[in-house]
């Protein structure tokens, strides 16, 4: 019988543990799953640390989005730790100008009592469009900001928004690294997944149909499936 694996999972801005709901049984097969706090610091070093201190000594880290660039900050800390990489539905590219603008309005709507509205603006951005109009989906993500809260969301876009370019590290991940990405996400689109899978020695691109940017919820068989061949 293989050796257990630790696997640490970290959600996305305004994800709680539900964003991984549907995998974390199937996880546990390979071993203990623990969810990151991701709520609490407002810078991408910050985050890292906190991560860092309660995690296993060595385990399998899977990022989706936010919890992708937060990975490569634990990677440039921590890489001898990182025994296996899942960079789900992220990037490796800072923001650009337009984007830090648009968290910065995004902030304010939230620190005046408006983050309702701003994860419905965020929604659509979120899913494949043939889920657009899905309630389940929808309420879920409601859902998670309630939990999330609006002072923890003002620290992550914060975190976000002053992360740097990965990119120039790509080449030192040495663990095996799988990329995944939905076919209908436009928020971070395959064409910056190809980009990452083609920096990373090694890397496994897995493009999944039917699905947007929160690939977890959306396609949660086939994103399993990929995350336990990587993990096997």
């Amino acid at each position: 019988m293989a050796e257990p694996i630790p696997i640490v999972l970290v959600p996305a801005l305004l994800a709680s543990a539900r964003l991984y709901r549907e995998q974390v049984p199937d996880l546990w097969r390979i071993g203990p799953v623990t969810i990151a706090d991701h709520t609490r610091d407002d810078s991408m070093p910050a985050l890292a640390r906190s991560i860092l201190a309660t995690a296993p000594p060595r385990f399998a880290l899977v990022g989706l989005s936010m919890g992708g660039y937060i990975s490569f900050e634990i990677l440039r800390q921590a890489p001898e730790r990182v025994l296996r990489l899942a960079l789900l539905d992220t990037s490796a590219q800072a923001d650009q100008p337009q984007q830090r603008e648009q968290r910065r309005q995004q902030i304010e709507l939230a620190r005046a009592g408006h983050l309702r509205e701003v994860v419905d603006a965020i929604a659509p951005h979120l899913l494949h469009p043939d889920h657009h109009a899905d309630a389940r989906l929808l309420g879920l993500l409601r859902t998670m900001a309630e939990e999330v809260g609006a002072e923890a969301f003002v620290r992550q876009q914060t975190a976000i928004m002053h992360r740097p370019d990965s990119r120039p590290g790509l080449g030192q991940i040495h663990c095996p690294t799988l990329v995944l990405v939905g076919e209908g996400d436009t928020r971070t689109p395959v064409e910056l997944a190809r980009e990452m899978a083609g920096g990373i020695p090694g890397a496994r691109l897995a493009i999944i149909p039917d699905a947007g940017h929160a690939s977890t919820l959306e396609a949660p068989e086939a994103v399993t499936r990929e995350l336990l061949a990587l993990l096997r």
